[in-house]
Parts: structure tokens; sequence; C-alpha cells
């Protein structure tokens, strides 16, 4: 009995997905939720299970294929098991030990492997339980490159694990198509820069009694919320309190009218192995610490095993982007539309400054916010960044809502 594998139905705001790869050949033996192949849209990567129980007999989509929702990708015959006779166990011989199973892959790390023609089971994980990152991927191509070569025969590497390795001297080039979430980010920041008159404004904030204060609670609150205490919950409720005295941040355009938003949907910057997302905490105003730190670590580890949704990203008011955690000193953040604003925050670095006519040194971050100026005046930013300021240099603000 055949029956057909079909495209997952696609979130309403995407039209057609890529097939990147398949996972399964015609003629492989696929048990039931086995993941066949992975489609690429301009947010997230589908699975696409297997229904039932089978073997794989035709591909009608080849890798690089653009699909659409429902739409057919191959055929698969049911595996029928034979009735036994008489009752008695058939005498049959001792079946041959069953394969190794391929350890469970995350969608970025499947490309990569299937990019590069190595077998997962030969890489050692460093993830949680064993699980194989991106980072162990290239560092088991890179011990493979560095390995000694045979003298009596020329090893050929894939093109992928050569550029992987830094082949620096053959001078190597190797043409990949564009991912459709690097795509996506390319149009819309040209967008943004073709349809918004952006400026940007910056500002300093000492972080000493912020430091001060997490020092002192940061094991008790992970005692009692069973996650960290980090930084960004710090900027969320500063943002939202800025956000709360000028509207007009928090707002969009749209067409010739301005949309005021009664809420607060903040976006969070996020960094996967296939380009910068932007997951929104939704109502972000109605959360307390614990759970504006919750929700980026839930949202952490979505994008690093490829699980985040395109509920997960739609929508927003207002994006923060920390730069600093790769060690960014200045930036000016590029609008995400049709948000009017974004925030941008750097390293924290020591530096001097003037306390009471005296040089001290304090842990200072420059801050920038980049807005439409359409919407936003400037004397309108300055403050913005003003209210943030003070709300992370006096955080009993935040915390007594004053």
């Amino acid at each position: 009995m055949s029956f057909e594998i079909l495209a997952p139905h696609l979130p309403e705001s995407v039209a057609d997905a890529i097939l990147v790869c398949w996972h399964k050949q015609p003629g492989d033996q696929v048990n039931a939720g086995d993941n066949l192949a992975d489609l690429e849209t301009d947010k997230i990567i589908l699975e696409v299970p297997a229904p039932e129980s089978g073997v794989l007999t035709e591909i009608l989509i080849r890798n690089g294929e653009t699909v659409t929702g429902g739409q057919l990708l191959a055929l698969m015959e049911m595996k029928i098991q034979p009735a036994r006779q008489g009752g008695k166990p058939e005498n049959r011989e001792q079946p041959p030990a069953p394969p190794k199973t391929a350890p469970a892959l995350s969608p970025a790390v499947r490309r990569l492997v299937s990019e590069t023609a190595i077998d997962p089971n030969a890489v050692s994980g460093t993830g949680r339980h064993g699980r194989i990152l991106k980072a162990d991927v290239l560092e088991f191509l890179n011990e493979q490159q560095a390995a000694p070569e045979p003298a009596a025969a020329e090893i050929q590497l894939p093109s992928a694990a050569l550029s992987a390795a830094g082949m620096g001297s053959l001078r190597s080039e190797q043409r990949v198509p564009m991912t459709r979430l690097r795509a996506k980010i390319a149009e819309r920041l040209l967008q943004a820069q073709q349809n918004a008159a952006m400026l940007t404004t910056f500002n300093e904030v000492n972080l000493k009694a912020v430091i001060d204060l997490r020092n002192q609670y940061k094991d008790r609150f992970e005692e009692k919320h069973a996650v960290k205490l980090g930084f960004m919950s710090f900027f969320v409720k500063a943002s939202i309190e800025a956000l709360k005295r000028f509207p007009a941040i928090n707002a969009s355009i749209d067409g010739n009218d301005i949309l005021y938003h009664g809420y607060y949907d903040i976006g969070i910057a996020v960094t996967t192995p296939r380009g910068l997302i932007v997951p929104i905490l939704r109502d972000a105003d109605q959360l307390d610490f614990a759970g504006i730190e919750k929700g980026i670590h839930d949202f952490g580890n979505k994008a690093r095993n490829g699980s985040i949704s395109v509920e997960d990203l739609s929508g927003g008011t207002f994006t923060i982007t920390n730069g600093g955690i790769f060690g960014s000193m200045l930036s000016t953040p590029i609008l995400n539309p049709p948000q009017c604003a974004i925030l941008g925050m750097h390293a924290i670095k020591d530096r001097p400054v003037v306390e009471n006519n005296e040089i001290v040194i304090r842990p200072i971050m420059y801050l920038a916010l980049s807005y439409d100026h359409r919407l936003v005046d400037g004397k309108e930013a300055v403050q913005f960044l003003g209210i943030i300021k003070e709300s992370l240099e006096a955080p009993a603000h935040l915390l007594l809502n004053i």
C-alpha cells in the first residue's frame, strides 16, 4: 500500500519554502515520525515527518527546489508484516545487529553534516547529553584536515570541508545559494534603509548600581526561579518605562497613518548558526524580572536546537539588540520594519568618570537608539535614552515603579 508525503502547511505569513535536504533516500526503511527532509522558510526550518512506517520509494522534489504547503514531495510504501502460520515461531536465522542509530541533530548541524559528507557518529558532541553542536562538526573537520595524508593516495575533501578548514593556499572559492533567512534579512535591511529616515543617537550609562544589585541577589534569584539573572531583564524593564513616556517610539507607520500600540511586545535579537532572528517577548510590561529572563532563556534554547516557531518571530513593537556579547564598543543598529526604533547595547568597559569632582572608575556601556525620524523627533530620542539611563543608574525606579 503506497501513500503520499506532503509538505506541511506553511504559516499564513510564509508563501513558500526551499527543500534544503533529504535525510532519507529511495529504498530506505522509515519509521513513523522520522524526519524525512528539511524545508527552509525565510524565518524557520520545518521538518517533514513520516506519517507511517514503511519504505521511501520515490522522491519527487529535489534539494534546492521551491515548494508550497500541501505539495506532493515523495511516495512511500507501507510495510506489511506477513502473518504467521501454525502458531509456532518460524525457524529463522539470527537477525543481524541493528545499525548504529544516528545521533539527533539540529537542522543547522544536519545541513553542515550533509554538505561535508561526514559520518555524524564519528563526531564527539559537547552539547547537553552529548548533543552534537555546529562547533563540534567544524572542529572535527579541522582535525581531519590536520591529520597526516597517506603517501600512496590523495585524499579528496568536499568543497565545504575545504572552505571550513581554511585552505588558504589553494585560493579556493565556493559559490552557495543564499539561505532564505539570510535573503530575508538582506531584504528587510535594505527596506529599512530605503523606506525610513533613519538616524541614531547615543548616550552612556553607568551600570555600577545594576551590577552591584545583580551580584547581591543573583544566587538567590537563580535558586528561587531556576534561571540566571542577566542584564537583559534590566534593559527590557528600562525600555518599557521609556516607551510608556514616549508612545511614538512604540508606534509604527502604516501608509499615511500612525499606528500607536497599547501593548509592549519587545523583540530580543538572537544570533543563530543560520543568522540573526528576533523572537518576541509578548506583553513584556506584564512580566517580572524572572518572567523576562525565562522567556529569553527559552528563546536561546529554541534558537540553538532549531525549534523556534514562526509565531515566536511574528510582530513586535520595539527591539533590543546586544552587540556587547561579541565585544562591540559602539554601533548604529538598523531598524526592524515596521518598528520605528531599536536599542543597541554594547560592551561594558571600565572607564574614568567624574563623580563629586573626583575621577573614579566605573563600568560604562554606550547605548545607541536608531529611530525613524519621520515619526520620532530628535528631542524625543534623546529624552528616551535619558529615561533608560536614569532607570539603570538608579534601578530602584524599576523595582518601585516610580
